[in-house]
């Protein structure tokens, strides 16, 4: 595997970057040093809002670009690259159907927080790690701000018995299993691979120049963008089918062990 190409490295945050601790490790902040040199680009592209991804990686948020929510918000600092909300139209119908689902509840994903209900107080610590800019709301007809994501929480599987209930509605909306409890609703063009694609185009790359890791389903779409697509050992068996190649977990510097190698 010749990776002397490779121009830009995207990874996936929670079950890849993240360790279960939800941490970034001490070793990835050394190995970013090392691709800046060489002038290779860094991308977190996750499900998590763009406050919480840049929480996790405050000591370099200025110098990466960010894919959050699924792929419906890019940016680079404070500049957006890319922005694909949610159709006004769709979302109180999707409301209505995610609250007739028992054991489901959902929160709306805002350009720059997220909005809850009462049904979220009673997970708010929990939420909190995902969350790091929000606010609660009575209501959501309160909300004016510009959605671009719908997140649905489960308390025991969102594939299980969220996505059943969602899946006739993929002809107008983007539905996604995102970990074991949560799934995800954006815009039909809003995935990560929109994104990165996006981003490729942008800086002129090729399939080979470009490096992804990912571990869930909402990494389906950038992994089969390029050559070098990597699943974590803990990956969903969706994901190790689409990924071409498959490195330790995101418990054993799965990410990194495949970093150190880029840079060797």
């Amino acid at each position: 595997m010749d990776l002397s190409q490779i121009k830009m490295v995207v990874t996936d945050m929670d079950g890849t970057l993240l360790n279960s601790k939800h941490e970034v490790s001490s070793r990835f902040f050394g190995l970013f040093e090392e691709l800046k040199k060489r002038d290779i680009l860094f991308v977190a592209a996750s499900g998590r809002q763009y406050a919480s991804i840049v929480h996790k990686l405050k000591p370099i948020k200025n110098e990466i670009l960010v894919i959050a929510e699924n792929g419906a918000l890019i940016k680079e600092q404070e500049r957006e690259l890319l922005v694909t909300p949610i159709q006004n139209h769709l979302k109180n119908s999707l409301l209505s159907k995610i609250d007739n689902i028992q054991g489901a509840h959902a929160m709306l994903c805002g350009k720059y927080k997220a909005y809850f209900d009462g049904k979220s107080v009673p997970f708010l610590e929990q939420l909190k790690e995902y969350y790091a800019s929000y606010e609660i709301h009575d209501d959501f007809s309160s909300v004016t701000d510009e959605i671009i994501k719908i997140a649905v929480y489960h308390n025991v599987s969102a594939e299980d018995f969220v996505y059943p209930a969602m899946k006739d509605l993929e002809n107008q909306i983007k539905v996604k299993v995102s970990g074991l409890n949560w799934l995800d609703l954006n815009h039909t063009d809003a995935n990560k691979g929109f994104a990165l694609q996006n981003l490729m185009q942008r800086f002129g790359l090729k399939k080979n120049e470009v490096l992804v890791f990912g571990d869930y389903n909402n990494d389906l779409e950038m992994l089969a963008l390029v050559d070098y697509s990597f699943a974590m050992k803990n990956a969903h068996k969706d994901v190790k089918k689409v990924a071409n190649y498959i490195t330790t977990t995101n418990d054993d510097d799965g990410v990194e062990k495949v970093l150190e190698q880029l840079l060797s």
